[in-house]
């Protein structure tokens, strides 16, 4: 194994003197622990660093890996220009990523960069490492908005990229906690901010990896979370190795969580294959929901896997219910992948001959035609929850006085722009936050009138 060790840490430029002018000390903490850190890194004399940070090229579907020979960059933007860095890149560990990633169809690579300036999740903490040590190169990646399973199967490659190199690699997993543990913090409060830092402290503090597939999107949306999906990558370096664990501090009085790990491999572990016990209970459920799913939904999965698999657009079938075949309505198809949206398309009103055909072509609209993702690919199949909803028609309403975020979806119009949102949706729980969604998908301004519509829908699973 040449990855020496992975160390979670955090990146607030406040932590940096010439930034925070002596507010520094509040996070004391924070400092000495990682001066710790900073010495371990410093004894373990690593060739590369490899950082990965939610600052740096982020895509919806593809994780970024930095181009180029080396980069710079400074706290210019935080009124430090004076502390800066320049850094050369590990060209030959970066190369083997992405020849790896190409030869499994993963998406990441080097495609895509806006932006090659060092970003502060990578220089906070080179601040510390490069006052103990500067013989190293770094790596330089970015998250991505793919679930964690992916993040997971990321760290796995980039682990066997430098089995491959035969470097000796130490992992930064640059992110902060929660930003929302505190009333007078700059992102302000919410309950589910001190339980996230709570659980993650304590998952991170004895390798419990597995755990890390447990927080649900909507949690960590909610906490305003920032380092799970790099702490994920980190948490798959380490697949199927026993790993000494250890928490040095966590903090929170900016209203910002700080928490800083170490992690050493030790031997092979055949039972922390975590993401293989992940996907076979993942799998289970699925199979489990499959069967006992009602008509609506299998005739819309029967639908999408005819239409990916052989590029056919299926009949109504004579084997389902009457009313599916008589009764006409607009309808909604979603797709889900390990919890996040996958797909969604439907009809606010009927526009075929009954329900069962607005189900089938809807269902492969989700498939492949939603413009904010990729098409939907034949090993994804398995692994899609879906659900098909059934609308009522729409009434129009004087006021959002009359709109309940759990029982009724909102149309909201202005002249030809039209944006609906379903009701009772995870992490959406105020009728503000309904309309606002639907008025951002409709392109709608927040400053502008709209004109409001509510209606009803059977959720079919």
């Amino acid at each position: 194994m040449t990855i020496l060790a992975a160390f979670m840490v955090p990146h607030p430029p406040l932590i940096i003197p010439d930034v925070g002018k002596g507010g520094e000390e509040q996070i004391r903490a924070t400092i000495d622990a990682y001066e710790n850190i900073a010495s371990q890194i410093a004894e373990l004399r690593p060739e590369t660093i490899i950082i990965t940070s939610p600052h740096a090229v982020m895509y919806a579907d593809y994780f970024h890996i930095s181009d180029g020979k080396g980069a710079t960059g400074s706290f210019s933007r935080f009124g430090a220009s004076q502390v800066s860095f320049k850094e050369t890149y590990d060209t030959e560990l970066r190369d083997e990523i992405c020849a790896l990633a190409d030869e499994t169809q993963f998406p990441a690579g080097v495609l895509g960069e806006r932006d090659k300036n060092l970003d502060h999740g990578v220089m906070v903490p080179l601040y510390f490492i490069r006052k103990k040590y500067n013989d190293f190169r770094i790596l330089r990646s970015g998250l991505s908005g793919l679930a964690l399973s992916d993040h997971y199967r990321y760290g796995m490659m980039i682990r066997k990229a430098v089995e491959k190199t035969g470097r000796k690699c130490v992992i930064i997993a640059s992110g902060d906690l929660s930003h929302k543990l505190q009333e007078y913090g700059p992102y302000g409060y919410a309950a589910e901010g001190p339980q996230y830092d709570r659980r993650i402290m304590d998952v991170m503090g004895k390798a419990a990896f597995g755990e890390l597939f447990e927080f649900g999107e909507s949690f960590c949306d909610k906490a305003a979370e920032c380092g799970h999906r790099s702490f994920v990558i980190m948490a798959g370096a380490f697949d199927g190795m026993a790993v000494e664990a250890k928490a040095y501090s966590h903090e929170d009085v900016t209203g910002v969580g700080y928490g800083i790990c170490s992690f050493y491999p030790l031997v092979k572990d055949e039972t922390r294959h975590f993401l293989d016990d992940y996907m076979k209970k993942q799998e289970e459920e699925l199979k489990r929901k499959t069967e006992e799913a009602d008509p609506y939904v299998k005739l819309a999965r029967k639908s999408l896997e005819s239409f990916i698999l052989r590029r056919e657009i299926i009949a109504v079938p004579d084997d389902i219910p009457e009313e599916m075949r008589t009764k006409k309505a607009g309808t909604f198809v979603s797709l889900h992948k390990e919890g996040k949206l996958r797909g969604c398309i439907g009809t606010i009103s009927p526009v075929r001959s009954c329900v069962a055909e607005e189900i089938i072509y809807n269902a492969v609209s989700a498939a492949a035609r939603d413009p904010r993702f990729s098409p939907v690919r034949a090993d994804e199949l398995k692994w899609l929850e879906i659900s098909v909803d059934e609308l009522s028609e729409p009434e129009a309403i004087d006021t959002a006085d009359q709109l309940d975020v759990k029982r009724y979806g909102v149309i909201v119009s202005k002249g030809a722009r039209r944006g609906l949102l379903l009701p009772d949706l995870e992490g959406v729980d105020t009728v503000d936050d309904q309309i606002n969604i639907a008025m951002n998908k409709a392109g709608i301004h927040s400053y502008e009138d709209v004109r409001l519509e509510r209606f009803e829908v059977i959720r079919h699973t």
